[in-house]
């Protein structure tokens, strides 16, 4: 075991790459490219405590129970599980967080050599889960699995909350690419800077600005301040579904690929020194991957309310005492410009 940023961690490594887990949230701190020192993950720029450290006395500086409880501990790839946004006040008053427990309780790992094992059980949920990961050169293979510990059928949210910050991340610089297809802009305010036409349903890469103007999602907003959020659908005639980021300043570039069939949709989240109260207080510039079963952040009422989009499913069946499998790979790769696809390493 080691420490990360004050926080209590594992970290495996090979000749190219440094991947550093939290023991409490199970988060994905750090995918570290050795050769340049950048880490594509975002790092918070508040401090960061144990999720179990965190209490009323906290509220000030991280906000109240269900962000709050979150976001003290919050680092780079955070696990939605098993819901994707926010609890309803009856879940929060029984101790639910933001985005469920998968990224609060505590996990074990286990670390040999190129490749560690965390283990953790949600006590709310009634789920086990656990996440293999394993380094391959300049990629990172990545098994979950998710088992219910209930009798009884139900739907779930499960997304990978992968975000990006600086120095990676930069305002009008950093490139992004996906396989992505139809998409719609959240439905309602989604923060004071908010700079994409609500609701409005488009093919990527081009959204609706809220001033008729079309706004290419493939550049990171330039702007002092913005809000937003987008979803997309994973191209469904691919069977692998991707995101890549592209730095010019490191020549370096960072992303995901999956199963299309497992994530069908990737939820585009920005903030862009918008969000003024605590911990984010105007600081703060993100942006969110996040690649899942759920096109929306929203509570388990309204996921389950919501009609398929684009004629697609929008959360996932759990069935009793059952166990579901999948996997996805991170990949690093040194390059002189963003590339226009990415696939599963052979």
């Amino acid at each position: 075991m080691t420490t990360y940023h004050g926080r209590r961690a594992a970290a495996i490594e090979n000749d190219h790459l440094r991947v550093t887990v939290l023991q409490e949230g199970g988060h994905i701190a750090e995918i570290l490219d050795k050769e340049t020192g950048v880490n594509p993950l975002w790092l918070p720029p508040w401090p960061s405590i144990e999720h179990s450290a965190y209490g009323s006395a906290h509220y000030a500086e991280y906000g109240a129970a269900a962000d709050g409880s979150l976001l003290a501990g919050i680092m780079g790839h955070n696990l939605c599980l098993d819901i994707f946004g926010g609890p309803s006040a009856e879940e929060a008053a029984c101790g639910l967080p933001v985005h469920g427990e998968g990224a609060v309780v505590p996990y074990t790992i286990h670390a040999i050599a190129e490749s560690l094992t965390q283990r953790a059980e949600l006590p709310i949920a009634k789920i086990a889960f656990e996440r293999r990961v394993e380094l391959h050169g300049r990629a990172v293979r990545i098994r979950e699995s998710v088992e219910s510990l209930a009798a009884y059928d139900r739907p779930i949210g499960w997304t990978q909350h992968v975000t990006l910050g600086p120095p990676f991340l930069e305002k009008g610089v950093t490139q992004f690419r996906a396989s992505a297809t139809r998409s719609k802009v959240f439905e309602g305010k989604f923060g004071t800077h908010d700079y994409l036409r609500a609701g409005a349903e488009f093919d990527w890469p081009d959204a609706p600005g809220t001033n008729d103007a079309t706004v290419d999602l493939r550049v990171a907003n330039p702007a002092p301040a913005s809000s937003g959020f987008t979803t997309h659908l994973m191209d469904p005639a691919r069977d692998g579904a991707f995101f890549a980021a592209y730095s010019p300043a490191s020549r370096l570039a960072f992303g995901y690929v999956w199963k299309q069939s497992d994530f069908p949709w990737l939820g585009i989240w920005e903030e862009n020194h918008s969000r003024t109260h605590v911990p984010w207080s105007g600081r703060t510039l993100t942006r969110g991957m996040e690649f899942g079963v759920s096109p929306m952040p929203e509570s388990r009422r309204e996921m389950i309310d919501r009609c398929p989009l684009f004629g697609t499913p929008v959360y996932r069946w759990l069935p009793a005492k059952a166990r579901i499998e999948v996997e996805y790979w991170a990949i690093m790769m040194r390059t002189d410009s963003v590339p226009e696809t990415l696939d599963r390493p052979a």
